[in-house]
């Protein structure tokens, strides 16, 4: 994948670059694999805003990316389509299976149409492929992992993903995580080798706000330049400091540095965390 850049025939195309497509293949999605999804422009069931900054945007239709495949054991599959997905960074593939079923997979990086892939306990060592954790070779990137046996993939989805299969020793399997930080995982759990594609999606400069309102996202405004009934920032006269000893997010909690973390029964997974060196 390259990034295109374009002519600076004005303020906002002067800095933007957009991604190629060179390796889509197929423009419009599969009909019975999408549905509309409907937006809530950040609001709950009470209509209230729980998500700042959120609204309008181009209607998209989401895309049923299957994460987990185990369904499909040692049923091989050709990919007929390498496709763009608005919901997500990744692209995305179409494989044919044999039994004629047709299916959504995260695309990894150099697939190309026409290849097989399978997903087995153990299986071949080959981008694509899904096998459990125990059977892949040390050292090798993955995505696409199981943090609970049958849940599917939940870490490593995103556009150049890369999880590191660090050790097998003991009960669990130790991986490292694109942040650095190094957690356990069970053995039998599964993952796809390979690396989430689209690896220049990090290097995408937007360019304008016009693109961003596109994406669906609104304007954000400095809790300074609001009033003190708005943010804890708020008030003053010119370009005077928040007059705090530290910043504060909207709802007066701290912003910088402050732990939110309470998920505690899943620290004991964690054997290094991405802080530490």
């Amino acid at each position: 994948m390259t990034l295109k850049k374009y002519k600076p025939t004005t303020p906002g195309r002067r800095q933007m670059t957009m991604s190629s497509f060179e390796e889509i293949t197929k423009s419009k999605p599969e009909k019975n694999l999408t549905f509309t999804l409907k937006k809530n422009s950040g609001r709950n069931n009470l209509g209230r805003i729980t998500v700042r900054h959120r609204g309008g945007g181009t209607r998209t239709r989401y895309r049923m990316v299957d994460f987990n495949r185990t369904d499909k054991l040692d049923i091989e599959g050709t990919v007929a389509t390498i496709e763009y997905d608005p919901n997500r960074s990744a692209r995305i593939m179409l494989v044919q299976y044999v039994d004629g079923e047709k299916r959504y997979h995260l695309a990894p990086d150099g697939m190309k149409v026409g290849e097989r892939i399978v997903c087995k306990e153990k299986g071949k060592i080959k981008d694509g492929n899904r096998m459990m954790i125990k059977n892949i070779p040390v050292g090798y990137a993955m995505y696409e992992v199981e943090l609970q046996e049958g849940k599917g993939g939940q870490l490593g989805r995103s556009a150049g993903a890369l999880i590191k299969l660090v050790s097998l020793e003991g009960t669990h399997a130790q991986i490292q995580m694109p942040s650095g930080e190094i957690r356990l995982t069970g053995k039998t759990c599964y993952a796809t080798l390979g690396t989430v594609g689209n690896l220049e999606h990090s290097n995408i400069v937007i360019g304008k706000a016009g693109r961003m309102r596109n994406m669906g996202w609104r304007p954000t405004v400095r809790g300074k330049a609001m009033n003190p009934v708005d943010h804890p920032h708020g008030g003053g006269e010119g370009g005077t400091s928040i007059g705090l000893k530290y910043p504060k997010t909207p709802w007066g909690m701290p912003a910088l540095g402050f732990k939110t973390r309470r998920r505690k029964f899943t620290n004991n997974m964690i054997v290094k965390d991405r802080r530490r060196k």
